[in-house]
């Protein structure tokens, strides 16, 4: 649904071949109705996150919240996709792999944990790596910025701090970890969530 993607979907898993529109639950056929809903479905969602937040286990939690945020909107919510996806001619991480994929994830949870909730700098350089490459692996066909949002803002909530890295209002911290995940800019990645976290009382 976003410019600048591309997808081998020669079986149309996905797309309704007659209305080129994702296949969706309510059965819209008109892309603009379906971002409409799909929108007010998943903002509504993220609330009962934000009050109940899913704990993060392992990889495993990423399909738990796809599936929570998506689920009025797709069949498929908290599957991974079964099409390769690129973006502007870059390849993101190749299905067939993602067992690999989230077994590294699982490694790099593993080293967020042991990270004390003092050191605020190894949380944020640990949660820019971890965003990096769920980005990269672009598990879903469709939800992955939301998803991963969703996963690191967790992660961070779980170590005792705030994080939002698309507020409302301010455009200059989404668009700055849009470049860094479009980019795999770590470091910028890492010194927007440095700054963007702040202490739960």
């Amino acid at each position: 649904m976003s410019d600048g993607y591309q997808y081998i979907d020669a079986k149309n898993a996905y797309i309704n071949p007659v209305s080129g529109v994702l296949k969706n639950i309510p059965n819209l056929v008109e892309e603009s109705d379906l971002l409409f809903f799909e929108s007010s479905a998943v903002s509504k969602r993220l609330e009962e996150l934000h009050s109940q937040p899913i704990k993060i286990v392992d990889s495993s939690s990423l399909l738990e919240i796809h599936r929570h945020l998506f689920q009025d909107v797709y069949e498929w919510a908290g599957k991974v996709r079964t099409v390769n996806i690129s973006k502007n001619g870059k390849p993101f991480f190749n299905g067939e792999r993602f067992s690999t994929g989230f077994q590294y994830i699982d490694s790099l949870l593993t080293e967020f944990v042991a990270i004390q909730p003092n050191h605020k700098k190894a949380i944020a350089e640990k949660l820019a790596e971890i965003l990096d490459n769920i980005n990269f692996m672009h598990p879903f066909r469709e939800g992955n910025g939301r998803a991963q949002r969703e996963f690191i803002r967790t992660l961070a909530f779980q170590k005792g701090y705030f994080l939002n890295l698309n507020p409302p209002n301010n455009k200059f911290i989404y668009d700055r970890y849009m470049k860094g995940t479009i980019e795999s800019d770590v470091p910028l990645l890492t010194a927007l969530i440095f700054e963007e976290l702040t202490l739960r009382d």
